[in-house]
């Protein structure tokens, strides 16, 4: 495995809103072993209210600190020898001070999914607050591939089969 992995043993599943994080993080902890946590899941926990109910209360700034101080939680974690793969928001990877916590401590898997079948897994009248518009759905989509693209590993999904995702990101030489 990777001397960067075998330092701190942290997968971070990082890419568009609908991209396939969560189950493909969840099918590539089940392969290594390790444990899995999506951090939209846990902000739910913690602040007990949805991801849509967080933005509109506290707004996306508010949200953002939230995520970030999830994020060092689990690593902190990692650090200490706790494997685990993190499914990300889709917007954490591009927070400059989430990413470079990442950057420093594992490695990170970009599901790069494109726009046509994003828009057919967010689907019409979802609740998640930066799908609404749809103009400015597809500019953010758009504007974060840059920030994706600095991932250790990118991977293009090109099927609804999370095992063939999984085979993927573990065949990729990084990761060897």
């Amino acid at each position: 495995m990777n001397l960067k992995l075998k330092r701190t043993p942290g997968i971070y599943v990082v890419g568009f809103m609908a991209s396939g994080k969560t189950t493909v993080g969840r099918h590539l902890a089940h392969r290594l072993g390790w444990n899995f946590y999506d951090t939209d899941h846990e902000i739910e926990s913690a602040e007990k209210l949805s991801i849509a109910e967080i933005f509109r209360t506290r707004g996306e700034a508010q949200f953002r600190r939230i995520e970030t101080e999830i994020i060092r939680q689990h690593v902190g974690w990692i650090e200490r020898g706790r494997p685990a793969v993190l499914a990300l928001g889709g917007g954490a990877y591009v927070e400059p001070a989430s990413r470079q916590l990442l950057q420093d401590n594992g490695m990170a898997v970009w599901l790069d999914c494109p726009f046509e079948l994003v828009k057919q897994r967010v689907g019409p009248g979802s609740d998640r607050p930066l799908a609404q518009d749809p103009e400015k759905f597809a500019a953010l989509f758009e504007a974060r591939r840059e920030g994706y693209g600095l991932a250790d590993i990118h991977i293009r999904i090109e099927s609804d089969d999370p095992e063939i995702t999984v085979q993927a990101i573990v065949g990729h030489p990084l990761f060897q």
